[in-house]
């Protein structure tokens, strides 16, 4: 998936505020067979008009890299991967220091009963509950993108290393100083990016430019 650090254009923004046109139904029926629903279609109403979506979801087996355990408490919580309507392999699903430099963490985007959530394993806390950093419903996710005329899914993320934030951190005036392990970069597909970052017991936002 593609990172860029542009700021999303207010146009753009109506998307957070879809009111679903049965939105649930496809999720809530397949939660009642029993069988999970990796495509989910079905329209949302923008300005009036029925428009049509499309999530595409991974099921937690698709990540044979992931810890048993944390596999497990996927499984437990019911989660499917979303994808971006960009993907060309698996993601949503990422490894990197997110606690201290050197450290063996997990971040993941978990789709259940209608509603994405991002979530972090952090090795040092392998007995507790994972971390969650947001939470959207998945119509809230939705973004044109052209010549298609069905909204995909836009939330991405990937662990950013240091040298990766550095860089994105280039037109801040002082520029901070280089941060010792990875971020949790979460993206909106081809525009804005933030960086969760983890010290000193505690997630933050990292500075980023202006544009």
């Amino acid at each position: 998936m593609r990172l860029a650090w542009t700021i999303l254009p207010a146009a753009l923004l109506l998307f957070g505020a879809f009111r679903a046109a049965g939105a649930q139904s496809p999720a809530s029926s397949a939660a009642a067979s029993g069988v999970p629903q990796l495509n989910i279609s079905s329209q949302v109403t923008i300005r009036g008009r029925a428009t049509p979506y499309l999530i595409r979801h991974l099921p937690v087996n698709s990540f044979p890299q992931l810890p048993a355990e944390v596999q497990d408490e996927l499984s437990r919580r019911g989660c499917l991967i979303p994808q971006t309507y960009e993907a060309h392999h698996p993601e949503n699903v990422t490894k990197g220091s997110f606690e201290r430099p050197g450290s063996t963490d997990w971040a993941v985007l978990c789709s259940a009963g209608g509603e994405v959530s991002l979530l972090v394993f952090l090795a040092s806390r392998a007995d507790e509950e994972p971390m969650v950093l947001a939470t959207a419903p998945e119509t809230e996710r939705l973004q044109p993108h052209p010549p298609d005329t069905v909204l995909g899914f836009n939330w991405g993320i990937d662990a950013a290393t240091p040298e990766q934030v550095h860089e994105a951190q280039a037109g801040l005036v002082p520029r901070p100083p280089r941060v010792n392990h990875d971020a949790l970069a979460d993206s909106t597909v081809d525009h804005r990016t933030i960086y969760h970052f983890y010290a000193k017991g505690a997630w933050t936002l990292l500075d980023m430019p202006e544009q």
